[in-house]
This record gives structure tokens, sequence and C-alpha cells, in this order.
């Protein structure tokens, strides 16, 4: 995978970029360029820097940290449904189960979602995995303001994500999180084999030392 035109890169010392090189038969179009910062032994870069105006998808297991990760280093960036559901909790009677406004939650979450993205600002999605759907939006998106989209994969063992819901006390169930393991697992699968989402310009894939080591995402010229 190369970059040919992507603005993105990592803003740190010792995390190279890969060169620009000319794809055969692709007429003013680049290959995507993936970046794998697993396993880097404290070497990770604490900021990365994308396009002004590009679009950049935060994907992983549940309770792998995606959440975490937006709060600390996109802030004021970031579209999470978490957020949604914090917000109708809070306003919602104590003893009314959260299945019975789920769709309310969904809605008011994916009109947030639209209404950012057709502001023309930069924006940070949190994506649970199994929401292709999501993906391909955003790549439209991205493609009609003439921008890019990334994407940053959290790559946690399953049991290291249990744990992280344990600890947020928010957890899904048994057949929900062996979803998320297969989708996960093919974008993971699929980024190390050099294909992307549809749409997709780049790809950084981060374990949890890699995520924790990330301050700041950031947007502007290259």
């Amino acid at each position: 995978m190369t970059l040919q035109r992507s603005e993105a890169y990592a803003a740190a010392t010792g995390v190279p970029a890969r060169p620009g090189v000319p794809v055969r038969g692709l007429l003013d179009t680049p290959a995507p360029v993936l970046r794998d910062l697993r396993e880097r032994a404290g070497r990770s870069p604490a900021r990365l820097v994308f396009g002004e105006g590009d679009l950049v998808v935060v994907s992983g297991l549940p309770g792998s940290g995606k959440t975490t990760l937006i709060q600390r280093a996109a802030r004021g960036l970031g579209i999470d449904s978490q957020d949604t559901r914090d917000r109708w909790d809070a306003a919602m009677p104590g003893r009314l189960p959260y299945a019975v406004y789920r769709p309310l939650v969904r809605l008011a979450h994916y009109a947030g979602l639209r209404r950012a993205l057709r502001s023309g600002a930069s924006v940070v999605v949190h994506d649970c995995g199994t929401q292709a759907w999501v993906r391909r939006w955003l790549a439209r998106e991205a493609a009609r303001r003439g921008r890019e989209l990334h994407l940053l994969l959290l790559d946690v063992p399953p049991k290291v994500a249990r744990d992280g819901q344990r600890e947020r006390g928010r957890g899904v169930s048994g057949y929900a999180f062996a979803r998320h393991r297969r989708a996960v697992g093919r974008l993971v699968a699929d980024a190390e084999a050099g294909r992307l989402p549809a749409g997709c310009s780049s790809a950084v894939l981060l374990d949890r030392d890699a995520a924790a080591a990330l301050r700041a995402l950031a947007f502007g010229p290259a």
C-alpha cells in the first residue's frame, strides 16, 4: 500500500512516511496507505495530522478504547453515539429500560452526525465496526467535499476489550460481542492484506499501547 497524495502523516520521530509511488492503470487515483503502529515498544507517535476537512473513523471492539481515545485526542471533534446515549439517559426516568428509547437515541445520533458532516468541518467518528454502511456514508461525504477518509483501527485482544467494558460498567451480550469480533477481525485482516474499506485513503493500526500514546488528532496543511 502506498501514499500518493493523502495528507495524513504521523508527526513523530521514527514514524516514516511511505513515499508516493505512481499506480499503473489508475489515473490520478492514489493507492491507500497503511501505517502499523502496533508493537512499537514505546516509539509510537503522540500526534497524527490529517488534511483540513478530512474525516477520520475510529473502529475497534467494544471496550477497546475508542471513546477514551476520541475524548483525549480529538476534543471537540468527536461524534460518539455514547455521548448521545448519556444525554438521553440523563433525561429519561431512571426505571425506564434503555431498550425502550434506544431507537430514538440512534436517530438523534445519526442526525447529529449528519449535521456535523454537512458543516464541512473535520470530524472524528466513533465506529463499532459492524456498521459498514456508516463507513460508506463517510466515504461519500469525504468525496463530496473533495477530501479524504482515514481509518484508525484499534486492534486489541478480546479479553482486553472485555476488561475495558467492565471498567466502564457497560458491556454487550455474548452474541453482540461475537458479531463485533467477526466484523473487526475482517477489518484488521483486510488492512493487513492491503484492502481498506471503499473510499478510505489510509489506515492506522493501533494496539492498546499505541492508542494510549496518541495525544492529539489534528487537521491542517501537511
